[in-house]
């Protein structure tokens, strides 16, 4: 079939009533579009049968993942120019519903049926999550299984993405130009901080990692941790650093989850890119989980993604391709919402601060770390996984850079019968 790039050029520009804003270079040779333009590569018919059998979000995913659909150029500015493309036009946008009344349409749509032959479906990539219906939602369970999905692939992979610091959760930055490693340690430091770690102290990281916040609170400040997560891999990983460290005495590593934490109370929670995991229905349970295991005038210090409030919450939806490769059942809720939770539970916050930069700079450290290692990435998870973990890192960037979504760090104290909170009158002394 000759001039296919052609063909899809014209059916996207009608179907979205807009100039496509990249090339399109097709399996047959042919490209055309914008004579600077990055390049989206259509690498063969079956990229197509994805999105006929799965039309949206979810069919771009797994055309991209199955390695069928690819960027020629400069990731970013192809996710930023098809993000306005498909998804930002609002109410200029033509729906495909309307767009299939258009006779020409319809015709163009016949092509892409023919462009697609044989009509068959493809089967989704290994690397999808595999549900029976989402009816158990965030039980143990089935919140065993997401953690497993997304953090048990291989503690190699994550150290080329993550380097050193083996934190997966926004830095702090005090310069663009600085490193990495710098600003992920100059994170724990921070959160150290306001929690006012003291030698002596019990702290629970909830949702652990690979044991960096734990190992940080132990060796700078003193105290005594107890960390869980859902991982196995995470676990062992962190097990190792600890006795590496020489701090077996100071630190407990937990494959337990959060709802089963028993020996309370502790001086501090730090809950670092975990809440996340939680979900909507489970987080005022969660918030007076974190409530009963803190002794007075214990704080909370609370660090999670939030997305931008709708008009109509109760019409928000999990973003398809996250939920399926990246971080099934993840939830995100207004950071309005997280306070009004955590209060409810009995919480008092005293202090919330917005980092949404920090966190662009983060991930486009980590995409750099994925992309100058390609051959090692891919070899050491699966060709598939690495693809994921490149766009949903890049298009999460550019999430955080346009204020679609940010993360803040709220911090809530546990307050004694009387009211007292502990807090210092000036209450950004840790900076």
């Amino acid at each position: 079939m000759q001039n296919a790039a052609l063909r899809l050029k014209n059916l996207a520009e009608q179907l979205m009533g807009a100039a496509l804003p990249v090339r399109i270079r097709a399996w047959d040779g042919s490209e055309t579009g914008p004579p600077d333009a990055p390049v989206l590569v259509v690498r063969n018919r079956r990229a197509l049968r994805h999105l006929l059998w799965k039309p949206g979000e979810l069919g771009l995913a797994r055309a991209w993942v199955a390695g069928d659909l690819d960027v020629d150029g400069d990731l970013y500015e192809v996710l930023d120019r098809m993000a306005e493309f498909i998804w930002e036009r609002g109410d200029n946008a033509r729906n495909l519903r309307q767009s299939l009344r258009d006779p020409r349409v319809r015709a163009a749509a016949r092509s892409l049926f023919a462009l697609s032959a044989p009509f068959l479906p493809p089967a989704p990539p290994p690397e999808e999550m595999r549900r029976h219906g989402r009816l158990h939602l965030h039980t143990k369970g089935s919140d065993r299984q997401a953690i497993s999905h997304h953090y048990d692939v291989g503690n190699d992979f994550y150290e080329l993405v993550l380097g050193p610091s083996m934190v997966y959760s926004c830095a702090y930055w005090e310069s663009p130009d600085g490193t990495l490693e710098d600003a992920q340690r100059d994170k724990l430091e921070l959160i150290a901080r306001k929690l006012d770690l003291k030698p002596g102290m019990r702290l629970l990281d909830v949702g652990c990692g690979w044991g960096s916040m734990a190992i940080h609170a132990a060796r700078e400040h003193g105290v005594s941790v107890v960390g869980v997560t859902l991982s196995q891999e995470q676990a062992a990983y962190a097990r190792k650093r600890i006795a590496d460290e020489g701090l077996t005495d100071r630190i407990e590593i937990r494959v337990q989850d959060y709802r089963d934490v028993r020996d309370g109370p502790y001086d501090a929670i730090s809950s670092i890119g975990m809440a996340e995991h939680v979900g909507s229905a489970r987080y005022l349970e969660y918030a007076h989980d974190l409530h009963a295991l803190l002794k007075p005038g214990g704080r909370l210090l609370n660090h999670q993604i939030a997305r931008r409030p709708q008009a109509d919450e109760s019409a928000y939806t999990v973003d398809e391709f996250i939920d399926a490769y990246v971080f099934p059942d993840g939830e995100l809720a207004p950071v309005g919402t997280t306070v009004d939770l955590l209060e409810r539970a009995g919480f008092e916050v005293r202090d919330l601060e917005a980092i949404r930069e920090h966190y662009a700079l983060t991930l486009r450290r980590w995409v750099a770390n994925l992309e100058a290692n390609w051959a090692a990435g891919q070899r050491l998870t699966s060709p598939g996984r690495a693809r994921i973990w490149r766009l949903y890192m890049a298009a999460s960037a550019l999430a955080f850079e346009r204020n679609r979504i940010g993360v803040n760090q709220v911090l809530a104290v546990k307050t004694s019968e009387s009211g007292a909170s502990g807090m210092p009158l000036r209450a950004r002394e840790w900076r």
